[in-house]
């Protein structure tokens, strides 16, 4: 997963709690029974397991994660927890701290050379290449069949909110890897502007790409807080790890001229088409250069990734900067540090010339679970997400876990009760949502934005999201949500959320290659914008065609 802020939405905190009283979607013998019933086959789902019963796991260490009481990834508060509470040991096979794909590189050398995997291991998007060769490899067991099985109803409400989730996942009708759900619209954008910076110019927020240059010019040429032009970052965006990413990139220039890069979207006949290679990344391509050229978007911007370009916006030193609607809690929070009279807002994406605009939607997913097909007690592993579905997902007012996820750890509350913010924590915040078995723990898609909702309407925080929304999140973050769904109709996911395709696996690290390689020449001045369509010829005939063959028999498969 990305590097982001240790408290922020999309690190959002667990809470632990209650009884799990139910696993239901089972069959009659994996139900409690009555004392007078005489089950035909013990019922192995428990609630608590004695004798204790034990699943081991891997960790890719986020390097940020902060320890305290002594505690390591292997030993903590939330491992003392799973024994304590439900009677499982997590054991530890290995760990290894993430930077540069370490985890995933580790993992796959295990798999490769015949070394013992683990009973649990969950992978984020930015390794499903690697979860697919691991269904792939035959080592791991049916896991939908196992959660029509175990999974509570919460779990199972949640997962169809969107039952696209398992297509990724999915060989030959079976389930493979459980989806880690995702809040909804937490990727999609809006554009975050110094408002302060427009009221000194006398300005509007822009509406119109061409409204967006001249704010641009102005914010470069007539700084309202004193800045040289050449110290001036009016849009900062950065696209060294992708033109379609969670913070900053240009996706959405190329939506105003009708594509999204780097993700399949449906054509006018109805079938899927790679975005990048739609004529209409030409405009955006040569609004690009055009930018560079004029200053208004960073000289660097080839080398930025997500959070790099968060810095000219902390420095005070960015006019404009699109992201996700939370981040106004983070990094946008800090800008007063260096500018006590920033004032950041968010505004809708503006149009083309055309009305048309266009952004990447969120996914409801952020990984997978799967489940070793050796493994000795993978109920277990259903006792345990269970009951964060049943008692953290939708923690409301009264439940024990109200607040957060570990007293002291996540959340701490002051002598009247009330949930102080993060960074006032003794002994600092600790993200113990990191050292749980699944990413995220368990989030209910659509329970961010209903929370989001209910406090922009000027409603009292009462359950534990919406507190953590308040106290943490950026105080602008419910009118930001707002904006967002203003613009719903505008959010567009990948639609190919199917496996790897077989020419995929072969062909697609090079076609990816080709394709940064084209951008960034015609945006540098390198290459002519005509260059585009040689690099179209060279992906289409290169495998690009088959690939897209390949998509749609899927698409079609689905649809």
């Amino acid at each position: 997963m990305k590097q982001r802020k240790k408290w922020m939405p999309v690190l959002a905190s667990l809470v632990l709690a209650g009884s799990l009283t139910a696993c239901s979607g089972g069959s009659e013998a994996e139900q409690p029974q009555t004392p007078s019933a005489e089950p035909k086959s013990e019922n192995v789902y428990k609630e608590k397991y004695d004798p204790e019963v034990t699943i081991s796991t891997v960790w890719g260490i986020d390097p940020t994660l902060q320890y305290k009481n002594g505690e390591t990834i292997e030993n903590n508060v939330a491992t003392k927890w799973a024994k304590e509470k439900m009677g499982i040991n997590i054991k530890t096979l290995w760990s290894i701290t993430d930077t540069n794909g370490a985890f995933g590189t580790k993992l796959r050398l295990s798999m490769s050379s015949g070394q013992d995997m683990p009973d649990i291991v969950t992978l984020g998007n930015e390794n499903n290449q690697l979860a697919q060769d691991l269904i792939d490899s035959g080592m791991f067991a049916d896991a939908g069949a196992l959660f029509d099985q175990y999974a509570s109803d919460n779990w199972k409400k949640a997962m169809d909110l969107d039952p696209g989730v398992w297509n990724q996942y999915t060989r030959d009708g079976k389930r493979m890897g459980i989806p880690v759900l995702d809040y909804a619209y937490n990727h999609d954008y809006v554009l975050w502007i110094r408002q302060d910076w427009l009221d000194k110019l006398g300005m509007s927020a822009p509406k119109t790409m061409d409204d967006l240059e001249k704010v641009m010019d102005a914010f470069r040429n007539q700084n309202p807080s004193g800045l040289a032009p050449d110290k001036v970052t009016p849009l900062s965006i950065g696209f060294k790890t992708s033109m379609n990413t969670w913070m900053a990139d240009p996706s959405w220039i190329f939506g105003a001229y009708g594509t999204l890069p780097q993700q399949w979207n449906e054509g006018a006949d109805g079938s899927l088409e790679y975005g990048s290679v739609n004529p209409a990344m030409k405009e955006g391509l040569l609004k690009l250069k055009e930018w560079l050229e004029k200053g208004y978007i960073p000289k660097e911007a080839a080398l930025w990734d997500e959070n790099k370009t968060a810095e000219p916006a902390v420095a005070g030193t960015a006019g404009i900067i699109p992201g996700p609607y939370w981040m106004s809690g983070w990094p946008l929070s800090d800008t007063v540090k260096n500018d006590p009279d920033a004032v950041w807002k968010p505004i809708p994406i503006p149009v083309g010339p055309d009305g048309t605009a266009m952004r990447h939607g969120t996914h409801y997913t952020n990984g997978v679970t799967l489940i070793n097909k050796d493994m000795e007690h993978p109920e277990a592993f259903f006792t345990y997400q269970n009951y964060l579905f049943d008692n953290y997902a939708s923690a409301g007012p009264g439940s024990e876990f109200e607040n957060g996820l570990f007293e002291g750890y996540d959340y701490q509350l002051d002598e009247n009760g009330k949930m102080i913010p993060n960074d006032e924590i003794d002994g600092g915040f600790v993200n113990a949502l990191r050292y749980l078995l699944v990413r995220d723990g368990a989030r209910i898609p659509d329970a961010q934005m209903k929370a989001l909702m209910k406090l922009a309407d000027g409603a009292e925080p009462e359950s534990r999201l919406e507190k953590e929304v308040a106290v943490n999140y950026g105080k602008d973050t419910p009118e930001a949500a707002k904006v967002l769904l203003s613009q719903e109709e505008i959010s567009k996911k990948n639609l190919f959320t199917g496996p790897t395709t077989e020419t995929m696996k072969s062909k697609w690290d090079y076609l990816t290659k080709i394709e940064n390689q084209i951008m960034n020449e015609i945006i540098y001045g390198k290459q002519p914008v005509d260059a585009f369509d040689t690099f179209v010829q060279t992906w289409t005939a290169g495998g690009g065609e088959q690939i897209t063959k390949e998509v749609n028999e899927w698409y079609q498969s689905v649809k």
